[in-house]
C-alpha cells in the first residue's frame, strides 16, 4: 500500500471538514498555513470557503509563491473556493495561484437558498473506484468553470453543459 500524506491549506474555509475525512479513509494529514508546512507533503486539498479571504491570507503568510511551487510538482485538488484559487482568470483582481488553465465564474449558482444536490457521472472516478455509481455532487453557492483552456479537460458537467470538475495534468479543480 502506497503511504501518502496530503496537506490542507487551513487558512480558512471547511479544512477541518476534509482533515477529517482524509482521516476516516486511513490518510496521514497535516493542516498547513506556512510555507515549511508543505514541505513533507504529497499533495494539497485547497478547500471551499471564501476565495477573497484565502488569497489575502495566502499573501500575508507569504505562501503565495510556496504554494504555486509546489503546484507545479505535487497533486492540488483546489474544490469550490479552492478552485477558484488555483484557477487563471476569474474576471476580476483578487489573488489567484494561477495554477490550471481555466475560468472560474464565482457564486455562478446564486445565493444560498439556490443550493441544490444532483448526481454526476464522472467517467474517471468511476474507472478509479470500479463503480458503476454516480457521484452525489452538492452545490452551496459553487462556482462554475466557465471554460478550460490549452491541456485542461473536463471531467463533469451537469445535464445543461455546465463545467463543474476539469483536471490539468496533477491538477483538479471541482465545483
Amino acid at each position: 500500500i502506497l503511504k501518502m500524506k496530503i496537506g490542507v491549506l487551513a487558512l480558512q474555509g471547511d479544512f477541518a471538514e476534509h482533515i477529517s475525512m482524509l482521516k476516516r479513509v486511513g490518510v496521514e494529514t497535516a493542516e498547513v498555513r506556512l510555507p515549511e508546512q508543505l514541505k513533507s507533503l504529497d499533495g494539497l486539498i485547497i478547500p471551499g470557503g471564501e476565495s477573497t479571504t484565502i488569497g489575502k491570507l495566502a499573501v500575508a503568510y507569504n505562501l503565495m509563491e510556496p504554494l504555486k511551487q509546489f503546484g507545479r510538482d505535487h497533486a492540488v485538488w483546489g474544490t469550490c473556493a479552492g478552485a477558484i484559487f488555483i484557477s487563471k482568470d476569474i474576471g476580476r483582481d483578487q489573488p489567484l495561484l494561477g495554477l490550471m488553465d481555466i475560468k472560474v465564474q464565482r457564486n455562478a449558482f446564486g445565493r444560498q437558498v439556490d443550493s441544490f444536490e444532483t448526481d454526476l457521472e464522472i467517467d474517471e472516478l468511476m474507472r478509479a473506484t470500479g463503480t458503476e455509481h454516480a457521484y452525489h455532487a452538492v452545490f452551496i453557492r459553487a462556482p462554475l468553470i466557465e471554460s478550460v483552456h490549452g491541456d485542461a479537460k473536463v471531467l463533469s458537467a451537469l445535464e445543461d453543459g455546465r463545467i463543474v470538475a476539469a483536471q490539468e495534468g496533477h491538477l483538479l479543480a471541482t465545483s
